[in-house]
């Protein structure tokens, strides 16, 4: 059976809700030696960031419910993704937003200068073209500008940003003050067309999460080693309207926020507390705990999010939480560690690289719990 066909052939096993609700079935295969370094999902559309070896990396977008895949950017034109040579240490985010038809995109770079790329671009034949929305670049010492998290839903495509700047910068350099790092700007920002666009009132951010038309982030309390911007446990983490900025609820975690996912009704945290790592999920109209659970110190520091399940996964164990029983229960366990663990309404995704291919994954799921 050739790629393409066994490609159509699990995609039609996987599109329907009553294909399995306990077996994880393969959505998409690569070709031959093939790698996804990212993965994300929204509505019907999969994006994934492929790295291309001596070819060019590209991102991929792709519709469940029809074999069409658009590869972006389009490669008319100069641009960074093409040629782009990642560092391992430092991952690629990917972020799609179904009703736009834009996907957004990172690329880390170390050397010679420590930067992040915000790139992006969309699956209309006007707008396939890369555009670059942000460099994040800081000195070695820590001193500019720090990409937090991205996120994608519906036709919102956000990103968050710290600025860091000495206190003194004339005595620092002169030897005559302390060289203080602190936080001097940043914000929430969303894309608009070809553009990027501060959200009004938010501040400098490590995280951010969409559902809609609305934005969760997780505030800079510190500026750790290095100048690394970090979050802390005394700040609330703000809802916000995309289109104005209102704050529409406040959630004050218990410990300090590793991750967030938000849903209609619901905001997800991972939060580090003196008593170890916990899950907790807040009503998103109040700000009010409705729940949590413990999980173990080797979670991993990325959630996804619907009303009545959070989804999270501990190495290469998927696991689920129910928002209204509180039970926790293992969906599957991936074949090799899974690379953006997403949920889309009953349908959990994830990419994994294996030794001679890259694939991915989906199952269906019960929102009971």
């Amino acid at each position: 059976m050739g790629w393409l066909v066994a490609v159509v052939a699990a995609l039609a096993t996987v599109v329907s809700p009553a294909a399995t609700r306990a077996q994880p079935q393969t959505v998409w295969v690569s070709p031959p030696h093939g790698t996804i370094a990212a993965f994300a999902q929204d509505g019907s559309e999969m994006a994934w960031f492929a790295p291309g070896g001596r070819t060019c990396n590209l991102v991929h977008l792709r519709s469940t419910t029809a074999p069409v895949e658009v590869e972006l950017p389009s490669q008319a034109a100069h641009n960074v993704t093409c040629h782009f040579v990642r560092s391992k240490r430092d991952p690629v985010q990917v972020a799609v937003a179904e009703k736009s038809g834009n996907v957004l995109w990172t690329l880390p770079l170390q050397s010679p200068l420590a930067l992040d790329y915000v790139l992006g671009a969309g699956v209309a034949p006007t707008q396939r073209a890369e555009v670059r929305l942000l460099e994040a670049a800081h000195s070695g010492k820590g001193v500019g500008q720090w990409l937090g998290g991205i996120s994608g839903d519906g036709d919102t495509l956000a990103f968050a940003v710290t600025s860091v700047a000495w206190t003194d910068e004339s005595g620092c350099l002169a030897g005559v003050a302390p060289c203080t790092l602190v936080k001097s700007g940043g914000g929430v920002y969303v894309v608009r067309g070809r553009s990027r666009v501060h959200v009004s009132g938010t501040s400098a951010a490590v995280e951010v999460a969409t559902s809609g038309d609305r934005i969760a982030y997780v505030p800079t309390g510190l500026i750790g080693k290095g100048g690394q911007p970090r979050a802390t446990a005394d700040l609330p983490i703000d809802i916000v309207a995309t289109a104005t900025g209102e704050r529409i609820a406040s959630v004050v975690p218990q410990g300090v926020p590793l991750a967030i996912a938000l849903s209609p009704h619901v905001l997800a945290t991972l939060e580090q507390t003196p008593l170890g790592e916990r899950l907790a999920w807040y009503d998103a109209a109040t700000g009010r705990v409705r729940g949590a659970v413990p999980v173990p110190k080797k979670t991993a520091p990325s959630l996804t999010a619907s009303d009545e399940l959070i989804v999270f996964h501990v190495g290469r164990s998927l696991r689920s939480v129910s928002v209204a029983t509180h039970r926790v229960r293992v969906l599957a366990q991936a074949t090799a560690m899974p690379i953006g663990v997403s949920l889309e309404g009953r349908r959990v995704a994830w990419a994994e690289n294996l030794p001679l291919y890259a694939r991915i994954r989906a199952l269906y799921v019960s929102g009971r719990g």
